[in-house]
């Protein structure tokens, strides 16, 4: 399975991806159910509030081969500041316009 992830771009000083990186190394969190694979192949950010970027980040990512793409727990749990993305539904509806309903959206990656 090869995944795309968009991580909150308010969080990027403060996490270097460990947990999302862990979550791909491991197959734990969101991805602990998954039987194949994972290979990350597209890592952005949302582009900043209110996630305007994120619906043709994602778009990007799949016509350059992700099959799923992956809100990072940044952006749905608040991880690590403890504030989720106020916009975080309609970055999701706007994610899902841009990529049809073929293509999987993990809501997070670690808790």
């Amino acid at each position: 399975m090869k995944v795309g992830l968009i991580r909150c771009v308010q969080t990027e000083d403060m996490c270097p991806g460990t947990g999302c990186f862990s979550t791909f190394r491991n197959k734990n969190g969101s991805l602990e159910e998954i039987d194949e694979d994972v290979e990350l192949v597209a890592w952005n950010t949302c582009g900043g509030c209110p996630g305007k970027k994120a619906a043709s980040r994602a778009e990007r990512m799949v016509k350059r081969g992700a099959e799923v793409i992956i809100l990072a727990s940044c952006i749905s749990k608040g991880t690590p500041i403890g504030f989720p993305c106020p916009h975080y539904e309609s970055l999701k509806a706007g994610i899902r316009r841009a990529v049809g309903d073929e293509i999987p959206i993990i809501e997070y990656t670690h808790i």
